[in-house]
């Protein structure tokens, strides 16, 4: 799908429920004309690229917990529906763990699901998502289509006209399904209630927050609790033996995909009861029966949380879990740790920090109107008494609810000049020890209550674990980095009757370095020249890759031929015992003759281009792959060069790519060679990269090395 142009702010509000509920009836019309489930509407707020939402309708709003508030950079359905402004469509379960990863890890239930943007020609508004249960075709329907696009191109001129009106829309009451209604008549209740008593097994009713509506008496003498006791609460908070997150997760997968499911708990101290659960649109129908015994099956051990609910904070958990496990670097934490957390427990700004040499070191901030505000940290010795070296130090998380109480517990620190009300402050601990910290800062004043704090709590474990692999990885890169441009050339000579240049790009992937090299050598009146690849993609790689670079130039300084030059360092690789291989092509060049001598061991063939413009493959004899076999020979090939031809030599990442013939792209890297073939050699060399280098991923390293004869 294109990209298109980026989402233009609106002036939506988010603000509590009431007023007209424009949102709701839209979405509720929405859902009803195609037939969905679930949905809800985001609104673009105005003064932050964030999309919040305003209505949820269809199940309970927990079931989105993790996506209340979406930041515009979030690779997620609605997101991108706003980016692109287009339908965003993902079929079920298996599409939706490929795309998006995040959603599938605190959703993995067969459901499918539609984003669209709400917009008009110049305004973005916000989104709306709707969602099917798993039954639902594999591809979504003209009809449907057109319905949902028409619903969401009147809601967006409803948008446009109260914006006009300076009658910005918020947040309204979320719409849950009507309760089912009762059965007619005292005498249907009484003889309802009578075939339910008869029953061998037990009769639960859940609404679709999970509250129970209607126990029978088989059911609660099997739950070990009277139906006072049941009634109004959550199954797995009421009955301490199911208080087991597997339990509730059946519930979830039951709603969402609207599909009968049954799970087996056991009852302390030894009785299996088993539960089989059916959804509909209004609730779940439970039905509760003895279970034969499963053998000695331990149960889980999930606690239950009062105050918020549980549901909440298992996906906000596991939504910024899946969201760090694609960081590699410490950059990339503090990114996605911004991207995921803030929307969810609005705060306006984040600090994130390590400690260094005894002093604090600043990784990455967010949020900061003024950089200075943050800066003033950077480099401070821990023993500096603020909240951040505390949490740093203690590993004790601190949480401030206003100015006065931080004012009050540290009045050294005076003023704060960022304008922020409230703070968290999270020690980051992983493998036992601080890693750093996290600072998470509030507009207004704000209550931490006990869940919140665990949540938060939590989640600062899970970002210190991604923030001590992005530290490893970054130590690690660095390193290796310098290896690699240690290795290769920092110039090349310059030779009589020969101009050189050259270009090196590391592979985008894994640590960024590889085992591509190239060198140009004096040999007496002569130059030799040499490219080669070695496999891999890391500090093995480029440390043999110096070693036959050290070999070539060592063979070439003692007077040996194209041919013995490829055999010895072929030899040499053979008896370092790595289980690597190397492609390499070296060559002789003799200017005042004109010609080259050329060796090759299984290296992309070089082009030659001719100072009449005409390019072709020099198609030379070669041997296998260097460190495959310790006998092999390399004949040689003798080409001429008339002052003026240009040779490129280049590794296969210049011209191999997914999908792509081999043919046609030297076809192609020839066609651009003759056309710019004349133009200063550093150009170009800029041109030859920029033309057959995509700017994104590379799948592998890109070395160039170019030589033009200019003869005696």
């Amino acid at each position: 799908m294109s990209e298109g142009p980026g989402p233009t702010r609106a002036p939506a509000a988010a603000g509590r429920p009431g007023g007209e509920p424009v949102l709701s009836v839209a979405l509720a019309s929405m859902m009803e004309e195609v037939h969905a489930h679930s949905g809800a509407v985001y609104l673009l707020r105005r003064d932050e690229p964030v999309l919040e939402m305003a209505v949820h309708a269809g199940l309970p709003r927990a079931f989105a917990a993790p996506w209340e508030r979406l930041g515009l950079g979030a690779p997620l359905p609605v997101v991108d529906a706003v980016r692109r402004r287009e339908l965003v469509w993902v079929s079920g379960e298996e599409e939706m763990a490929g795309r998006y990863p995040r959603v599938a890890v605190v959703l993995p239930y067969p459901f499918a699901l539609a984003a669209l943007p709400v917009a008009t020609e110049h305004e973005v508004y916000g989104a709306v998502f709707v969602t099917w249960p798993g039954g639902h075709p594999a591809e979504l329907s003209a009809e449907e289509r057109a319905r949902l696009t028409a619903a969401c191109e009147r809601l967006a001129v409803r948008l446009e006209r109260a914006s006009a009106e300076h009658r910005p829309l918020g947040r309204e009451h979320d719409l849950l399904a009507a309760p089912a209604p009762e059965l007619a008549g005292t005498l249907g209740t009484v003889e309802a209630a009578r075939m339910v008593a008869r029953l061998p097994y037990g009769l639960v009713s859940l609404d679709l927050r999970g509250r129970i509506g209607y126990v029978s008496p088989a059911a609660a003498t099997l739950l070990g609790l009277t139906a006072e006791e049941l009634l109004g609460t959550l199954p797995w908070v009421s009955v301490p033996w199911l208080n087991d997150p597997t339990y509730e997760d059946r519930y979830r997968a039951a709603l969402l995909s609207q599909r009968p499911t049954s799970f087996v708990a056991l009852r302390p101290p030894g009785d299996w009861l088993s539960f089989r659960l059916y959804p509909s649109l209004t609730g779940l129908s439970v039905r509760v029966g003895r279970a034969r015994p499963m053998g000695d099956v331990a149960p889980g051990s999930a606690v239950a949380e009062s105050g918020a609910p549980r549901l909440v904070t298992i996906s906000q958990v596991l939504s910024l879990a899946g969201a760090l496990t694609e960081a590699v670097g410490v950059r990339d934490v503090v990114r996605l740790v911004w991207d995921e957390l803030a929307p969810t427990v609005g705060c306006r700004a984040m600090v994130m920090a390590s400690a260094e040499a005894g002093r604090l070191h600043v990784l990455g901030h967010r949020g900061y109107a003024d950089p200075h505000a943050v800066d003033r940290f950077d480099g401070l010795p821990l023993s500096e008494r603020t909240p951040g070296m505390r949490a740093l130090s203690s590993g004790v998380p601190a949480f401030f609810e206003s100015r006065e109480q931080l004012r009050r517990l540290y009045p050294e620190r005076g003023e704060s000049p960022d304008g922020f009300a409230a703070w968290a402050y999270l020690p980051l601990i992983a493998s036992g020890r601080p890693v750093g910290a996290c600072v998470l800062a509030y507009a207004e004043p704000r209550v931490f209550h006990a869940d919140e704090r665990a949540v938060l709590t939590a989640l600062g474990g899970l970002i210190a674990q991604a923030l001590e692999r992005a530290m490893l990885y970054d130590a690690e890169h660095q390193l290796a980095h310098g290896l690699q441009q240690a290795l290769l050339p920092h110039s090349l000579p310059a030779l009589p009757g020969v101009e050189a240049a050259a270009r090196y790009l590391p592979a985008t992937q894994g640590m960024e370095i590889g085992g591509d090299f190239y060198d140009l050598v004096r040999a007496g009146p002569l130059a030799a020249a040499v490219i080669g690849d070695v496999q891999g993609h890391n500090v093995t790689a480029a440390g043999l890759m110096g070693q036959l670079r050290t070999g070539v130039r060592a063979y070439t300084a003692v007077g040996q031929g194209p041919h013995e030059v490829m055999v010895s360092i072929n030899r040499l690789l053979v008896d370092l015992g790595s289980e690597l291989f190397a492609s390499c092509l070296y060559l002789r060049l003799d200017p005042v003759a004109g010609q080259a001598v050329m060796a090759r061991a299984g290296h992309p063939p070089p082009l030659l281009r001719r100072p009449d413009g005409r390019v072709r493959v020099l198609d030379l004899a070669g041997g296998p792959l260097l460190g495959i076999e310790a006998s092999a020979s390399y004949p040689t090939t003798e080409v001429s060069l008339a002052p003026g031809s240009v040779l490129v030599l280049y590794t296969d990442g210049l011209v191999e790519a997914p999908g792509v013939d081999i043919e046609d792209a030297l076809s192609e890297l020839g066609a651009r060679l003759a056309e710019a073939g004349d133009l200063p050699l550093e150009a170009l060399a800029d041109e030859l990269i920029r033309a057959s280098v995509p700017a994104g991923a590379r799948l592998d390293d890109v070395a160039v090395l170019l030589l033009r004869a200019r003869g005696g």
